[in-house]
């Protein structure tokens, strides 16, 4: 069982090691023109500085919306919540979570661009669209991990903090959280890994613009839409700048969890 074990880990940590080595080798001789400004494959300009932007704020975007409702979701069915209403809601919360992505963007496209376009102005198409399509997504991932990471604590934390006259607010912000926060961060770390790697539902309401945006409503494009839209008939150098973009990408998702884990302990 052990060497079964052993080996399991062995092949996982080794196929994610090559898949890293195959897409840095691929993308290697685009790499000293890829943090430009301008991306235009006519012109043998492969800057993705507008996209990484782009990605960044969208994901951000998401974060902003979907940690604070996943994290009160979670701490509604641990701590408020009867256990009829939290087996009634638990369900939904991982029915919302297996929605396929292209079904969250066709809703996007079909009612929420409209909406910003009469309410807000602008194209529609928008970093704003994006986070809310993101921010949807994931809540399901944030608020099933932090509701495990919840229930996982001692219930002598909520014990003693009754016994010392603590209020349930009390209990939560001073006691739970920061008993929980490793668990947090591991939940906001794995909305914000779907969120960044996510590509149709972004594509379909972003507006898929390469440039920086300066506003909300601006439109733009991720890295990962980028990579989704043009690889289909990419070649040379511009299929290189590809591979490129997505050993970014890979870079940036491993910095999160560095920075992530290092938070968490």
């Amino acid at each position: 069982m052990q060497g079964a074990l052993l080996a399991c880990a062995v092949l996982s940590s080794a196929a994610v090691l090559l898949i890293a080595l195959f897409v840095v080798a691929e993308g290697w001789p685009a790499v000293p023109g890829l943090l430009g400004d301008r991306w235009s494959p006519e012109d043998g300009l492969f800057g993705v500085r507008a996209m990484v932007w782009g990605s960044l704020a969208v994901t951000l975007g998401a974060l902003v919306l979907a940690v604070p409702a996943g994290v009160g979701m979670a701490l509604f069915l641990t701590e408020v919540a009867s256990p009829a209403l939290a087996g009634l809601a638990r369900p939904l919360l991982q029915t919302l979570a297996g929605v396929p992505s292209v079904v969250y963007g066709f809703v996007g496209l079909s009612v929420l661009v409209p909406a910003i376009r009469r309410g807000l102005g602008g194209p529609g198409f928008s970093v704003l669209a994006g986070a809310l399509v993101l921010g949807v997504m994931i809540l399901p991932t944030i608020a099933a991990v932090a509701e495990d990471a919840l229930r996982a604590l001692p219930p002598a934390y909520r014990e003693g903090a009754a016994a010392l006259g603590a209020t349930p607010w009390q209990t939560v912000r001073r006691v739970l959280l920061p008993a929980a926060r490793g668990g947090i961060t591991t939940a906001v770390v794995l909305g914000l890994g779907r969120a960044m790697g996510e590509t149709m539902a972004v594509l379909m309401v972003t507006g898929n613009v390469a440039m920086a945006p300066t506003s909300p409503l601006d439109p733009a494009r991720t890295l990962t839409g980028n990579i989704a839209m043009e690889m289909g008939y990419a070649v040379g150098r511009h299929r290189e700048a590809l591979f490129a973009t997505g050993a970014l990408l890979l870079a940036l998702v491993m910095a999160v969890n560095a920075l992530a884990r290092r938070v968490g302990r």
